[in-house]
């Protein structure tokens, strides 16, 4: 799954970069971190644990940093193994802009996953998305329904 987005940041780019690269304030941020280290400059060790509807999953894993361009971008690798779950893999292109007094972080971000959470991962994709266009229809329906009383 492939995604993309931005935050405005009311803060400097200096600022925000910092933060990115500081490894108290992901463990705050990151959901479900239990554990970051940082282990070299462009290198973190983590301990991540997610909650998938009834399964949850603890992943070890490495976060790196490369095609850094320091304070404007970066390129975050992210592998972590989750024991019998499987495995999650992904990475992010951050990209920072100063705008005004405020910094504008632009995203694209990819993820897989494997082994066992893909597999669960994927039915519970398909039972969202079969609860969606139950309601869709339900709904739709209803209103034609409707429009043919008010008639």
């Amino acid at each position: 799954m492939d995604f993309t987005g931005e935050e405005r940041i009311a803060a400097p780019r200096d600022v925000v970069w910092a933060a990115l690269n500081d490894p108290e304030i992901m463990r705050g941020c990151i959901p479900g971190c239990q554990g970051i280290e940082r282990l070299s400059p462009d290198a973190f060790e983590a301990t991540i644990k997610v909650k998938f509807s009834l399964l949850s999953a603890t992943f070890h894993g490495l976060l790196t940093l490369s095609n850094v361009d320091a304070p404007r971008s970066y390129t975050l690798s992210a592998e972590g193994k989750g024991g019998l779950a499987g495995f999650a893999r992904g990475g992010a292109d951050v990209v920072l802009e100063q705008s005004g007094v405020e910094t504008i972080l632009h995203y694209r971000a990819r993820a897989e996953l494997g082994g066992r959470l893909a597999q669960f991962g994927a039915r519970l994709l398909d039972s969202t998305s079969q609860k969606l266009a139950e309601g869709f229809f339900s709904d739709f329906n209803a209103a034609v329904v409707a429009k043919m009383t008010a008639g």
